[in-house]
């Protein structure tokens, strides 16, 4: 392969892979290194330099000044040495370019056995650097296979693995099948880069109504924040920045067809939007939606709350096993404690915060009810 040849060569790896043109060079040099060092059989200092813009290449040899020469790959005589500076003596040191007219079937092996591995590791490291950019972003993956440790994807360049304890709750996953998945890293393995993702991490949510929601988009509403227990309910507490917007609205959509497809691609998992609120007496209440509060007092040096609902609202309000009050705790940082108003009515001898009679309770992406 001539000069011209080596050029267009490393154009169209560089096209094809996307590795840099410099990577590639490193390559070819350190491939060079190791035929001259293999087929002359020297270990002394030896480096290669290659012309991008011509593709010639030069190998050069140190070699130590000597009165008489035993070995010419590595040493070189008095004589021959001042021809190149009259100041070298001997026992100095200087570099050669050395003549490699034929390197031999086992050198040239090498070569490109060094060539090809240099340019893998450069491809898989230029594939490691473009997931870990994607961080916390979500992709479409295609399910491979599943195994005892979790369920592994195809990005097309790469693999994908989604560990069980990142698979939302009672979902089946077939060879072919496409879901979205949020990325949470990326890591180097022996073979290749792999991707570690999530099916059931907040963001995944949040990711979902930002490529389903116009508005989200452009900024005029945003998720202030998400609490979430996969594969059974979510909260998502939303604020509009422009008063003709409906933040809830929007992130429902017109005949909820927005919220649908979310649901859709998180199994059917229940969906509460709620309108956030700077104030928190009111936000903890709309946060126990579906549930009707009464009234919350607060407690801002703890952090905590206790939250009246009607008797008839209580189980509503603290959700199956606890759910309802533990996702709105999350969602608002606060603690909420709640009482029905009967016996409210006989443990608490203070005003309250807030008194509510119609609060917007915001909306639920299927029944607007607790199960």
């Amino acid at each position: 392969m001539n000069s011209n040849e080596l050029i267009l060569a490393m154009k169209q790896i560089e096209k094809e892979r996307n590795i840099k043109a410099e990577v590639l060079i490193d390559a070819i040099e350190a491939a060079l290194v190791s035929a001259y060092k293999r087929n002359y059989n020297v270990n002394t200092n030896v480096r290669a330099s290659m012309d991008p813009e011509t593709g010639t290449i030069g190998i050069f040899a140190s070699k130590s000044v000597v009165e008489t020469v035993e070995n010419p790959n590595s040493e070189i005589s008095l004589k021959e040495a001042k021809k190149i500076n009259p100041l070298y003596e001997v026992g100095d040191v200087l570099e050669v370019e050395a003549f490699t007219k034929d390197f031999g079937r086992i050198a040239a092996q090498t070569a490109k056995q060094v060539v090809i591995q240099r340019i893998r590791e450069a491809e898989q490291g230029a594939i490691f650097d473009e997931f870990a950019e994607k961080e916390g972003e979500i992709l479409t993956a295609i399910v491979q296979r599943v195994e005892k440790n979790g369920v592994y994807v195809e990005f097309g360049k790469t693999d994908g693995i989604i560990p069980f304890n990142e698979v939302i709750q009672g979902e089946t996953y077939n060879p072919g099948d496409r879901i979205k998945a949020y990325v949470l890293k990326a890591q180097r393995n022996n073979k290749a880069p792999q991707v570690l993702i999530s099916r059931t991490h907040p963001g995944l949510v949040k990711r979902l109504f930002e490529l389903e929601v116009p508005e989200i988009q452009s900024g005029v509403v945003q998720i202030k924040s998400i609490a979430r227990e996969a594969g059974q309910r979510t909260k998502v507490a939303v604020v509009s920045f422009d008063p003709n917007v409906d933040a809830v609205g929007a992130c429902v959509g017109p005949k909820g067809i927005r919220v649908e497809r979310i649901v859709n691609e998180i199994h059917n998992e229940k969906i509460d939007i709620i309108e956030w609120d700077p104030d928190i007496a009111v936000y903890i209440a709309k946060s126990l939606s579906p549930a009707r509060v009464l009234m919350v007092y607060v407690n801002e040096d703890e952090k905590a709350a206790k939250v009246v609902v009607p008797d008839n609202q209580l189980s509503l309000a603290i959700g199956k096993e606890g759910q309802n009050a533990r996702l709105a705790a999350k969602l608002t940082g606060w603690k909420i404690d709640i009482k029905s108003k009967s016996v409210a009515d006989e443990e608490m001898d203070i005003e309250p915060a807030e008194e509510f009679e119609d609060l917007d309770e915001g909306e639920d992406a299927e029944s607007g009810s607790e199960e």
